[in-house]
């Protein structure tokens, strides 16, 4: 099993931050931190978005709009919706140039502000809902239904065929020369590891065994925990459903390399686990221990 990361730094106080009190005594610390997030999930950046822009807050703390991320070494971090001004980036534009650090603050605030934003009314009877424990939950102001930010599990899986080669696709969405390994998210009803078979079997024909857990990444665009597996196929054939998938077939690691190395190919972004899984697989550490 492969970590997305090692463990985390942000302490998200979960016995602390049911307390307003305790909540506007943190946001108004000399070292409090805010990092403002937009509704289609950019953030605020400095430095060419190579940093996260964290300005200790000048406005008074409303317990409706500011969410608490945690502390990192006893620092602060708040989140809020904002309007976009200045410097802004996203996670797939700028988070290959973070640190861990500051890629898991940001992975969490874009997360909460996009989850807070669909959820101003409650599922169950369509009230007004409102914020509680510094933003990790929501509650119904009629019926009194509790909320709480959803993650929605989506499998992606790196296959190889009997010759040690991988399989790789295209979108209909993406540009000609983007392909990846698949992806797809879990189903009602179902276990991850019949949403990897049924999701590669559907998309590419490719019959799976050795199947194995690897790792996993949170992605909060939408609001997804993306789990990675891999697996072995039991041939090279591939067919694509033409659907969600226009091209896929097994590579070599010299015609990845090749290709990259011509412009012909574009890989996922570095700072995603599917790079991880490919640049994995090229060191030829993907099924072994190394």
């Amino acid at each position: 099993m492969r970590s997305w990361a090692a463990g985390s730094a942000l302490d998200r106080q979960p016995l602390h931050r049911q307390s307003p009190e305790w909540l506007a005594r943190l946001w108004e610390q000399e070292n409090a931190r805010l990092l403002k997030v937009t509704e289609t999930g950019e953030f605020y950046t400095c430095d060419s978005g190579r940093r996260l822009r964290l300005p200790r807050p000048f406005v008074a703390f409303d317990p409706q709009r500011h969410y608490l991320l945690g502390t990192v070494a006893e620092v602060p971090v708040f989140t809020v919706l904002s309007l976009p001004e200045g410097e802004t980036g996203s996670l797939r534009t700028v988070g290959h140039q973070l640190d861990e650090q500051e890629r898991e603050l940001a992975t969490v605030a874009v997360s909460l502000v996009n989850w807070h934003r669909q959820a101003a009314h409650c599922p169950v009877c369509g009230a007004p809902t409102t914020v509680l424990h510094g933003g990790s939950s929501r509650r119904c102001t009629r019926c009194g239904e509790q909320l709480f930010p959803r993650t929605d599990p989506a499998v992606i899986v790196a296959v190889v065929d009997p010759e040690d080669r991988l399989l790789l696709a295209r979108q209909a969405s993406w540009p000609e020369d983007r392909a990846s390994i698949l992806a797809g998210f879990v189903e009602a009803g179902e276990s991850l590891e019949q949403a990897v078979h049924r999701e590669i079997l559907e998309e590419a024909d490719v019959e799976l065994t050795d199947l194995r857990y690897w790792g996993s990444q949170p992605w909060p665009v939408p609001r997804s925990l993306m789990l990675g597996f891999t697996a072995r196929s039991a041939s090279s054939e591939v067919t694509v459903d033409g659907d969600e998938l226009v091209t896929g077939r097994f590579w070599s690691r010299e015609e990845v390399q090749q290709a990259v190395a011509d412009g012909s190919l574009v890989l996922p972004m570095s700072s995603s686990i599917a790079s991880r899984m490919i640049r994995a697989w090229l060191d030829g550490r993907l099924l072994g221990d190394g």
